[in-house]
């Protein structure tokens, strides 16, 4: 196999701005003094394709945004980070999705998330030219297209014999399950976390509800679990990949975690690795981006997530 890899990142594309040491919000109209404010390209597409980019990949992102500064300044970020933003569509009746994400002390972040322009993304806007040199099409949110309308994109990637990955934004719902299950006979890879596998099949062990989704047709899922690592479930079996410790005195921010893993797995797939070793690397690309605010955090490229993935 071939080490190029081409990226096609479609879906949703998110400007994080990080708020760093909060906790708890000041009462009445008062404020508090932090030390850092951040932000950094995000979503389940716009995360992933950043890093990507950072580990050797050609990525050309697909998606929504708005004609507002919040636009510009995502879209800036992405193209510093050698992302390809040409597919980016902008719409002005729409914002520019954004998150606010309040860190804690400890990692921990809740999130206020204004969904704008991705919920306005469809099929149409993608140009005609959208697979050509692609060797991977990695679709962020598709419940945002629909079932239907996702599987015919993957569908149509898979004939070309480029490799698909899905990763979902909702929450874990078997109504949600429902909405996109048509496009997961057309996926080759899925990268849901722990809660959606367990929300979207009702399963009560992470392994049945990965076997659960292999049965809706998915090539193979592999299951971010937070601290613990991943789960790697296919039809030759159950893989437990261990998370790498991180320092209390290390840990940052674990947002963009799971598009860090997502893009580290693929990566590893790309270089011809098994999913097994793909997800080790994964793992290794989280930590990473954990000990940073946002998925750009630090000077991390496949040199050295590898050698922190050999310790």
């Amino acid at each position: 196999m071939s080490n190029r890899m081409t990226v096609a990142a479609v879906g949703v594309h998110v400007l994080d701005t990080h708020v760093l040491g909060i906790e708890s919000i000041p009462a009445g109209s008062e404020g508090q003094l932090v030390e850092t404010i951040r932000m950094s390209p995000a979503g389940t597409a716009g995360g992933t394709a950043v890093v990507l980019s950072r580990l050797g990949a050609t990525v050309r992102s697909y998606g929504a945004v708005g004609t507002d500064p919040v636009g510009d300044t995502l879209l800036a970020l992405l193209a510093r980070e050698g992302v390809d933003v040409t597919g980016l569509v902008r719409k002005d009746e729409h914002q520019t999705s954004a998150s606010v994400l309040p860190v804690r002390p400890n990692g921990d972040r809740p999130a206020w998330h204004c969904i704008g322009a991705n919920g306005a993304f469809a099929l149409t806007d993608l140009p005609d030219d959208v697979l050509d040199g692609v060797t991977h099409l990695h679709l962020g949110g598709p419940e945002f297209l629909g079932g239907d309308a996702a599987g015919e994109l993957l569908a149509r990637a898979r004939s070309q014999g480029i490799t698909t990955s899905v990763d979902i934004l909702a929450p874990g719902d078997p109504d949600m399950l429902a909405w996109i299950a048509a496009a997961l006979p057309h996926t080759d890879f899925l990268l849901p976390n722990d809660e959606q596998v367990l929300g979207f099949t009702g399963a009560t062990t992470l392994a049945d509800g990965a076997r659960a989704l292999l049965e809706h047709g998915v090539g193979c899922v592999a299951v971010t679990q937070g601290a613990k690592g991943a789960l790697v479930v296919s039809a030759e079996g159950v893989v437990e990949v261990p998370a790498f410790p991180i320092d209390a005195d290390d840990l940052v921010d674990t947002t963009g975690c799971g598009d860090a893993f997502s893009a580290g797995f693929l990566r590893g797939l790309s270089l011809g690795r098994t999913p097994a070793d793909a997800a080790r690397l994964g793992c290794a690309t989280a930590a990473q981006v954990a000990q940073g605010l946002g998925t750009d955090a630090g000077a991390y490229d496949l040199t050295v997530v590898e050698a922190f993935a050999a310790q």
